[in-house]
């Protein structure tokens, strides 16, 4: 492949050859990538709609040689692959990319485990293609928002690519060509709509679902010979054009590459929400904690944040769990009230409760020119909470706690892992589980053993 052949035949080269996938650091930023995936996973296989998609498979459960995570079975590798996408995104503490505005882990992680699990891969050939995938989807991601985001759920749509290129980079290694079109094909059934997160649906789950299955179906097409558009990405119809109205900056895709890694710089979850509201949480949780403020001391909270947060999130009256993930009033009544928004913060009796309803009613949302201007690279906010002796304090900050520039230790990421999915699959199981990813590199796949795990 050559550079003539635009962005997709840079980029499949690119993934292809680059030798710096086997580095240490590489490697590890990679296994983060991995545990953070099955911290999700697991409390998601309890979310509808991965009980749903289960037994929607019907005799093709207990097929093939690919785990159903958290299920205890297998399936053919694309069916799998749609399952685990689905239930990782389902509890919504999958990780972010911040200048792609999107969930690399659950599409990218489910393609490369179904296709590594059905071909015994190494796990170092594995970890490889984890990070190819945030690679090529994290740079078309960039180059494409923040219009792309406006009319399209980014994770259902740059999660194809992403898939695609992890899926090919293990059943055709090495093969620039056969990777390229992997993602050329598989860009044609980039699908996503922003309607389906502002609704009461099951949908928003099955976009990252339905992107690792046609990852993997795109990259088993193009190990068989299967052709795609070599100019899909930026065509004069491609798909720069079609899903961001033509405002791609396709600089943005080569820039730093090889020097820069997508896989190395992600956002990773500690509040069971959308990403936008992690800026006013925090400083919500760091004013709740630096001055000591009881619930019913506020009078008023006073946000001031980016545009695309409040075109997100600025829901008064969510009618129930799911909406409730999408509303900034709840989360911050929430961490008012109790200091946290995990899993449980979305319980049917919380979100009816009537102490946390009122105090959403004392809350204003304020959108502003020069916040909105940083984002996507910068997610700001400010907070000022009014209370009841006539105090009021405030707090801001562009940069969340799990973004590149305050990531998780280790530690913290191991914290979040065992306690996801400890209750629900055991404390021994989960410990296990983690030292054998940590491991992944010196032996294979098999070594997860997540077919056995329920």
């Amino acid at each position: 492949m050559t550079a003539g052949e635009g962005v997709l035949g840079e980029l499949a080269g690119f993934v292809a050859a680059e030798a710096r996938w086997q580095d240490p650091a590489l490697m590890h930023h990679a296994k983060r990538a991995v545990i953070d995936w099955l911290a999700a996973i697991f409390p998601g296989t309890r979310y509808a709609p991965s009980p749903q998609l289960v037994a929607a498979l019907g005799d093709e459960r207990g097929q093939g040689r690919s785990a159903l995570v958290g299920i205890g079975s297998t399936a053919f590798a694309a069916s799998a692959a749609w399952i685990n996408g689905t239930a990782s995104h389902a509890a919504e503490l999958d990780d972010i990319y911040r200048e792609a505005v999107y969930h690399p882990g659950s599409p990218t992680v489910a393609a490369a485990l179904a296709v590594a699990e059905d071909r015994g891969a190494s796990g170092a050939e594995f970890l490889r293609a984890v990070a190819a995938g945030y690679e090529v989807a994290g740079r078309v991601g960039a180059a494409v928002q923040p219009a792309h985001s406006r009319l399209f759920h980014a994770t259902g749509t740059l999660g194809c690519l992403g898939a695609a290129t992890a899926a090919a980079m293990l059943l055709s290694p090495g093969k620039a060509e056969q990777i390229g079109h992997a993602i050329a094909t598989a860009a044609s059934f980039a699908s996503g709509l922003q309607e389906a997160i502002r609704a009461e649906t099951m949908t928003k789950p099955i976009h990252a679902g339905h992107a690792a299955a046609v990852g993997v179906r795109a990259a088993q097409a193009a190990a068989a010979g299967v052709t795609g558009a070599m100019a899909i990405l930026d065509g004069p119809v491609g798909f720069a054009v079609a899903l961001a109205g033509g405002e791609a900056d396709w600089s943005r895709a080569r820039q730093g590459l090889g020097e820069r890694y997508v896989i190395a710089s992600p956002t990773h979850k500690l509040y069971a929400c959308c990403g936008h509201l992690f800026p006013v949480l925090d400083a919500v949780l760091a004013l709740r904690a630096e001055h000591g403020i009881a619930a019913e001391e506020v009078v008023a909270v006073e946000v001031t944040t980016y545009q695309a947060a409040l075109d997100a999130t600025a829901r008064f009256a969510p009618r129930s769990a799911y909406e409730c993930k999408f509303s900034m009033p709840y989360v911050i009544a929430h961490a008012l009230v109790y200091g946290s928004v995990g899993i449980d913060a979305f319980e049917a009796d919380r979100v009816q409760s009537p102490e946390l309803r009122a105090l959403m009613a004392r809350c204003t949302l304020s959108g502003d020119p020069e916040m909105s201007a940083a984002f996507p690279s910068r997610r700001p906010a400010r907070v000022r909470i009014v209370l009841a002796d006539g105090r009021a304090v405030d707090h801001a900050l562009s940069v969340r706690r799990g973004d590149p520039e305050a990531p998780l230790s280790d530690a913290e990421l191991t914290e979040k892992y065992l306690g996801l999915a400890a209750p629900v699959i055991g404390a021994a199981r989960a410990q296990g589980l983690l030292e054998a990813v940590w491991r992944l590199e010196e032996t294979g796949i098999e070594a997860l053993g997540l077919a056995q795990i329920a």
